[in-house]
């Protein structure tokens, strides 16, 4: 049985069709937007400047015993690894009032990018100390999971 014949005279043949398709290509529409709404990937997390936000992400993702040994490391080392972050940060902002200054020096930027990379190496040397120690101590499956971080990377230890 067809639409056709329970709808008014006044409705033609040819019109019913033309009804037939819109709704039809609307329904697709509508199934389109559905499909796409549950297959669309999540907003990736924003990135956090702070280390130890970074560090509890990484954490999260080892086995338990290696997170909380992890986490002793930096609780052991937190002020070191604050202090040394402060000064890279201030580091950092050196090079930006530098380029905001309305007379702007190239011996003050060279200055404040000195400071800068010195300010890095220091936090770096920091805080791979911490993570070498912490290593050290690590489950072989806590040092996979460290090798292999992000866990959405593709890794050599994950095709094994």
């Amino acid at each position: 049985m067809s639409v056709a014949r329970f709808a008014p005279a006044a409705v033609g043949h040819g019109s019913s069709r033309w009804l037939l398709l819109g709704s039809l290509a609307l329904n697709l529409f509508f199934v389109g937007i559905a499909v796409a709404m549950a297959v669309r990937a999540p907003t990736p997390p924003t990135w956090a400047r702070n280390v130890f936000v970074r560090v509890e992400r990484i954490a999260a993702t080892l086995p338990a015993p290696d997170a909380d040994l992890l986490r002793g490391e930096i609780n052991a080392h937190k002020a070191a690894l604050q202090a040394a972050q402060s000064q890279y940060f201030a580091a950092r902002e050196q090079i930006h009032d530098v380029l905001r200054s309305d007379a702007f020096k190239v011996e003050d930027m060279r200055a404040a990018m000195v400071k800068t990379r010195a300010a890095r190496q220091s936090f770096d040397q920091i805080l791979q100390g911490i993570f070498a120690d912490a290593a050290a101590r690590m489950s072989h499956a806590g040092r996979l999971a460290l090798a292999d971080w992000p866990p959405n990377r593709k890794s050599a230890s994950k095709t094994q």
